[in-house]
């Protein structure tokens, strides 16, 4: 009986969707896309008049240009959908394991209308144009000009949203990864995650177009200047998901990637919030994270039963970039960045070291030092001169933008590439076994022990970044932080399961060593691979981690491979060439006078009385 229910619960297919699911899914993105097409060209031929009018409201209400109002508000909402799914999405394969399919998880629905919404909210823009007037839109036609924060926006969403198939054909090439960190995954993710920059370079010039200053901004009501600082939120919020493997606890790559990760996140999202919003940015941006990931733990966690988010803090860091203003003007862009990265990087790193100790699931021991601090700094350094050049382009209407020498921004975007390639490599480490012991603590069919482990040689565990009993997909998330015993002995603090989906392992880490031994793992004939049972005693060699996480995984020919890589990187190469080609437009056109068109077409948002004319 046991054997036909872990056959049953380990059914999920290994590789890509059934085709009857790729049938009605192609169908359906067919019908939905022809849809909002027949909307662009009968509202551009003036067959319908019901997107205009939706979109004077949003400018009326919001005191902005209609075609920054409505897609501001589409996007923005969106990203809050995508990101909820995203992080449920995440929980759910941690606890369960892998989706029956694509479409057979609910997580999937709400990754799909967000990045679908990403999309449809840049295009909207496009549908809705500006006008002549504004100096930094794109020209599609003769008569028709786009906002670039729309151009932007649905950039962005396409490459997100082109994830989702490509996604699929991935894992029935090469099996599915289960990581966030997968080439489609990344993908998706950095997509969606940097289109909320579009959404502030739309905003920018919806505010440049009714010819708003600062001060008259800031005295806009409160719940309309909420709407930039969410965006501030929602842009740290962005740069913080390629962390959640590390917030969950279970990452599989080296921990050192965390404070490189946090730094950066820091770097960029600090310093530009602080130089768009002004006094106070910093803080207001990790008020609005703060609520927002608080918000998706609540619910995700408590709420839906499944595993809980973890985050970092970023409340320190924000201090410091809050304090570096009372010295160096934000006319100093750059200089402000450089400044904040250094801050960032030593008492900001020191910081979030604490803070890993009261509240993430792995604290960050004394092993990782040096290489935590070296690479930490140099990416929050790194990531304050990105963020000095993101903010410059952003307020670049406001204050003439500081002059820097010319290798700055490829030398801070070829050190943060660096922090993040430098520990990439892994490997099974020096050769190690574990002799295990197990001690029923509850019998049955829902069998858990208690583990004592000897590990031989005992030098395998020293500078170790982590040593932990793990037992995921399983129903939920178990992470044991070993209790040592003896020189080479060690002992679990609670019963670990060994039965039905859970997949328990010993892993390791210390440096490139990224390492574990299988203590229980369930037959599965989708992949297809046999049960490793937990008996009383065994001896079992430490392999690579990734090849019991990701059991799922079959490689592949190199010579499909690396054309599959090769077209990953450069989708994403064009994506963040065009967000540079947008922020060094944004700041090269700063503030023009509104005139003409333009005029006429902010009258509506200004509250003035009259129609404004189709674009």
């Amino acid at each position: 009986m046991h054997t036909l229910l872990t056959l049953a619960a380990s059914s999920e297919p290994a590789k890509g969707a059934p085709i009857g699911d790729v049938i009605w899914g192609t169908a359906a993105a067919t019908a939905a896309t022809a849809l909002v097409i027949w909307v662009a060209m009968a509202h551009r031929a003036g067959r319908i008049s019901w997107l205009q009018r939706v979109a004077d409201f949003t400018g009326r209400v919001s005191g902005l240009p209609p075609w920054t109002a409505l897609p501001g508000a589409i996007t923005g909402m969106s990203l809050i959908i995508a990101g909820f799914g995203f992080y449920w999405d995440v929980a759910k394969h941690i606890d369960t394991g892998r989706d029956p399919s694509p479409f057979g998880t609910p997580a999937h629905y709400p990754i799909l209308v967000g990045l679908f919404g990403i999309t449809v909210g840049g295009f909207t823009a496009l549908v809705l144009g500006t006008g002549k007037g504004v100096p930094t839109s794109v020209r599609i036609a003769e008569d028709w000009r786009a906002p670039l924060g729309g151009v932007l926006i649905f950039l962005c969403g396409a490459f997100a949203l082109s994830g989702f198939p490509l996604d699929d054909v991935w894992h029935t090439l090469f099996g599915q990864d289960v990581t966030l960190w997968g080439p489609t995954h990344v993908l998706m993710i950095a997509g969606a995650s940097l289109s909320g920059l579009g959404v502030w370079v739309l905003l920018v010039e919806g505010r440049r177009a009714v010819g708003w200053s600062e001060e008259q901004e800031r005295a806009q009501p409160l719940w309309l200047r909420l709407r930039t600082v969410m965006i501030a939120g929602g842009f740290l919020v962005g740069l913080s998901t390629l962390q959640g493997e590390f917030d969950y606890g279970v990452p599989q790559f080296q921990l050192v990637f965390q404070p490189i990760l946090i730094m950066l996140a820091a770097g960029v999202g600090l310093v530009t919030a602080r130089l768009r919003l002004g006094r106070f940015g910093a803080l207001q941006a990790v008020a609005s994270f703060l609520a927002i990931r608080g918000l998706f733990t609540l619910v995700i966690g408590p709420g839906f039963g499944l595993s809980t988010l973890h985050m970092p803090l970023y409340i320190v860091e924000a201090i410091l970039v809050e304090l570096v203003d009372l010295a160096i003007s934000r006319e100093k862009a750059l200089t402000f960045g450089a400044v904040s990265g250094v801050l960032i990087g030593t008492v900001g790193l020191a910081a979030e070291w604490g803070w890993s100790h009261v509240w993430m699931p792995l604290p960050w021991p004394s092993a990782l030092l040096p290489e935590a601090a070296i690479l930490g700094f140099a990416a929050a350094v790194a990531g304050g001169v990105l963020g000095g050049y993101v903010g410059r382009a952003l307020i670049s209407g406001d204050v003439p933008p500081q002059p820097g020498p010319r290798w700055l921004l490829p030398a801070a975007a070829l050190v943060a590439l660096f922090c993040i390639a430098y520990p990439l490599p892994m490997n099974s480490g020096s050769p190690a076994s574990a002799s295990v012991a197990l001690t029923t603590a509850r019998g049955g069919p829902h069998r858990t022990a208690n583990a004592t482990i000897k590990i031989v040689p005992p030098s395998a565990t020293k500078n170790s970044e982590w040593l932990t009993m793990t037992a995921w997909q399983g129903g939920a998330l178990q992470v044991d932080r070993l209790k040592k015993t003896g020189p080479d002995t060690w002992r679990t603090t609670q019963p670990v399961p060994v039965y039905g989906k859970w997949k328990s392992m010993l892993r390791l880490e210390n440096g490139r060593g990224v390492r574990a031994v299988p203590v229980y793992l369930p037959s599965d004939p989708a992949i297809p691979a046999k049960e490793v049972p937990a008996t009383a005693h065994f001896t079992r060699p430490f392999v690579r981690d990734k090849k019991i996480l990701q059991r799922e995984a079959v490689g592949g020919a190199t010579w499909l491979a690396t054309p599959a890589y090769l077209l990953l990187l450069a989708i994403a190469a064009v994506w963040l060439v065009s967000l540079g080609w947008g922020l060094r437009r944004l700041e090269r056109t700063p503030g023009a006078p509104v005139r003409g068109d333009v005029a006429d077409r902010t009258a509506g948002a200004a509250g003035v009385r009259g129609k404004v004319r189709t674009a």
